[in-house]
C-alpha cells in the first residue's frame, strides 16, 4: 500500500489522497479501489491513477478505480475532533465546550487549538490521537496543539440528570366462563392473562387449559413424612405457566381426577425467585377462558423523557455523499426513519419457552433519517453470566469488556427510546434479533410494535447470489466490514438496506 500511495501522490491531484477501501469480489474476479481526495482532477489524471492501481492487481483479476472528492469544513473538523477526543480522554471531553475547540483552514489543511482546563488530566498523545483520527477520514495536513483555557473548573455547569416517570402498567384480565367449585369457597369472576404475570402477590387469580399434570412427593422435613403434590402446566393462549399445588385429605381424590384438556381456576401467590415467577395454588376450582377468546394487546409503557444509561451519538459517513445521493434515492426512504440494529449474544437460544434465553451482550444500532444514517447507538450489555470461549472467539468480546457494562435493565428502555417510531431493520432480524429485544423490552414492560424489515427476503427478491450471508450482500455492493461484532454489522446493514431499497424503490411489506 506504501508503494501504491508513493505512485499516486505523484499525480499533482492527488498528492494528498486516500485510500478509503479496496474490495475484492471473488465471484466477479474483480478488484475496486476507493480513494478520497480534495482537490479536482481531470480524466487524464484518473486514468494515470487507474493505470497505477492496474499494476498493483494481478492480471486475473479485473480493476477499477472510485475516486471520491471531499472537501470538509472547519465545523466537520471540529465534530471530528470532539468524537476523536471522547473515545481516547474521556475525562477531558467532558470538560469540553464546543468553543474550546478551534479550526483553522490552512494552504494544505487545517490547524486546530483545543482549549483545556487547568488541572484536566490530558494524556501527552491526545493531539496525536486525534491528528491519527483526521487522517483516517480527510485528506489534507493536520496540524493541532493544546492550550490553557481561561474558563475555571467551578464555572462549569453540571447539568442535572433527567429523571423519567415511573409507569406501572395495568395487568390484563378477562372473565372467567362456566366458573364452579371443586374446592374452593369464592366465586371468582376474572383472572390475570397468564403472560402479565410477572410480580409477586399473596392473591393471584389465573386460568387455562390443562396441558400437564404430575402427581409427585416430598418429604416433610419436620416428621420425615412424605406428602404429596401436583405439578401443573397451564395456558391461556398468551401464555402457559407451572403451578405447584399442596393437597388436602379432603380434596386430594377430586385433584387426581384432573387431566390435560381440563379448565381451571387457580387462587394462590406469586413469588420472584431467580428472576422467574413462581405460583403456588391454595385453591383449585372450575372454570375456562371465554370462548373466541382474542387477547387484547398490551399496553406499553411511554417512552423514557431520559437517556439514562445508553446515548444515542451523531454518525457521519463521508462515503454517503458518494453512494447515497439525494437523486437516487426513493421517496420512501427520504419520509420513513428506520432504526438498523445487530446483537451479539451468549448463544442462539431466542425461544424462553425453554427457560434457558439466551442474553444479549452487545447492541450496535444506526438510524437512518432522510435517507442517511445520522445516529448511532452502541453498547455492551453485562449478561451476568459467564461468557463460553466459543463466543468469545467468534465474537472478540471478553468477559472484561461486559463486566462493568450496563445491564439489559438499563440498556432496552434506552434502545426503546432510540427505536421509538421507527422501523426496525436487520438481516436475519425476524428469525433472531427482533426476539431478543422483544423479550428483553417487555420484561420491562416496555412493547416494540413489529415494524420490521428483514433485509435476507429483500437480498432475495432482488439479488441473484450463490448465499444470502450478511459478508456475501456486502461483497456484491462493494463494502467491507468487520463481521461478528454488533455496530459493525449494523452498519453495513444500514448500507445495504439503503441499496436494496434503492433497487426496489419501494419499502417492502414489513415481516
Amino acid at each position: 500500500m506504501t508503494d501504491f500511495l508513493k505512485q499516486i501522490h505523484a499525480i499533482p491531484p492527488f498528492s494528498t489522497a486516500i485510500v478509503s477501501g479496496v474490495s475484492l469480489f471473488r465471484e466477479r474476479h474483480s478488484v475496486k479501489i476507493d480513494i478520497v481526495t480534495e482537490t479536482a482532477y481531470t480524466s487524464e489524471d484518473e486514468a494515470r491513477a487507474l493505470s497505477i492501481a492496474r499494476a498493483f492487481v494481478p492480471e486475473e483479476f479485473s480493476c477499477s478505480l472510485n475516486i471520491a472528492k471531499l472537501a470538509p469544513d472547519e465545523e466537520m473538523i471540529a465534530r471530528r475532533i470532539r468524537r476523536a477526543i471522547e473515545v481516547s480522554n474521556k475525562a477531558l471531553a467532558c470538560l469540553l465546550n464546543d468553543d474550546d475547540i478551534t479550526v483553522r483552514r490552512t494552504e494544505d489543511g487545517f490547524d486546530f487549538t483545543i482549549a483545556v482546563i487547568a488541572d484536566t488530566p490530558v494524556s501527552e498523545n491526545v493531539v496525536e490521537n486525534v491528528i491519527a483520527a483526521l487522517n483516517k477520514t480527510y485528506c489534507g495536513k493536520f496540524t493541532g496543539k493544546c492550550v490553557k483555557s481561561e474558563r475555571k473548573i467551578d464555572s462549569i455547569e453540571v447539568e442535572e440528570e433527567g429523571e423519567n416517570i415511573e409507569y406501572d402498567i395495568p395487568v390484563r384480565t378477562f372473565r372467567i366462563h362456566d366458573f364452579s367449585f371443586l374446592e374452593g369457597e369464592e366465586v371468582q369472576s376474572s383472572a390475570v392473562y397468564l403472560s402479565d404475570v410477572n410480580f409477586e402477590s399473596e392473591n393471584v387469580v389465573i386460568c387455562g387449559e390443562i396441558l400437564d399434570i404430575e402427581e409427585r412427593a416430598f418429604t416433610r422435613k419436620s416428621d420425615g413424612a412424605e406428602k404429596p403434590y401436583f405439578s401443573i402446566t397451564i395456558t391461556d393462549t398468551t401464555a402457559n405457566m407451572r403451578i405447584t399445588y399442596f393437597t388436602r385429605k379432603a380434596t386430594i381424590e377430586k385433584i387426581r381426577k384432573l387431566k390435560p384438556g381440563d379448565s381451571i381456576v387457580c387462587t394462590g401467590k406469586t413469588e420472584i425467585f431467580r428472576g422467574a415467577v413462581r405460583y403456588t395454588a391454595r385453591r383449585i376450582d372450575f372454570g375456562g377462558i371465554p370462548e373466541g377468546f382474542v387477547p387484547v394487546k398490551q399496553a406499553s409503557k411511554p417512552v423514557s423523557r431520559f437517556y439514562t444509561s445508553v446515548s444515542p451519538q451523531p454518525f457521519s459517513d463521508f462515503t454517503q455523499a458518494d453512494f447515497f445521493t439525494s437523486d437516487a434515492l426513493p421517496q420512501c426512504l427520504k419520509e420513513n426513519t428506520f432504526v438498523v440494529f445487530d446483537l451479539e449474544t451468549t448463544g442462539l437460544n431466542s425461544s424462553p419457552s425453554g427457560g434457558n434465553m439466551d442474553r444479549i451482550i452487545e447492541i450496535g444500532a444506526y438510524k437512518i433519517i432522510g435517507g442517511e444514517i445520522k445516529e448511532m447507538f452502541s453498547t455492551f450489555v453485562n449478561p451476568g453470566r459467564k461468557l463460553s470461549e466459543e463466543i468469545v472467539k467468534l465474537t472478540g468480546i471478553s468477559q472484561d469488556m461486559v463486566e462493568g457494562a450496563p445491564v439489559y435493565e438499563k440498556v432496552m428502555p434506552d434502545f426503546f427510546k432510540f427505536c421509538a417510531g421507527s422501523y426496525l431493520v436487520g438481516h436475519n432480524i425476524a428469525g433472531f434479533d427482533f426476539k431478543f429485544v422483544d423479550y428483553y423490552c417487555a420484561k420491562l414492560g416496555y412493547h416494540l410494535e413489529r415494524k420490521i424489515f428483514d433485509t435476507i427476503p429483500l437480498s432475495q427478491e432482488l439479488l441473484f447470489l450463490s448465499n444470502y450471508k450478511l459478508n456475501t450482500v456486502a461483497d456484491h455492493f462493494g463494502i467491507t466490514f468487520n463481521h461478528h461484532r454488533a455496530a459493525d454489522d449494523a452498519l453495513v446493514t444500514a448500507k445495504i438496506f439503503i441499496e436494496l431499497i434503492k433497487l426496489k424503490k419501494s419499502l417492502p411489506k414489513p415481516v
